[in-house]
């Protein structure tokens, strides 16, 4: 449970830096991949909660 604020202060720092990223660049492909990220990241986040 110690684990999970560095967690998600990690995954909202990603957020927020892709975030502004997006921003500036804002182009399509950039956005998928981006997206894909975001979700791969999020994924890695949930999936140990799942448990075995």
């Amino acid at each position: 449970m110690s684990d999970l604020i560095p967690k998600v202060l990690a995954f909202a720092a990603l957020v927020v830096f892709l975030g502004i990223l997006l921003w500036h660049v804002p182009r399509i492909d950039l956005g998928a991949v981006l997206l894909l990220s975001v979700g791969l990241a999020a994924w890695d986040f949930f999936a140990p909660a799942r448990g075995k």
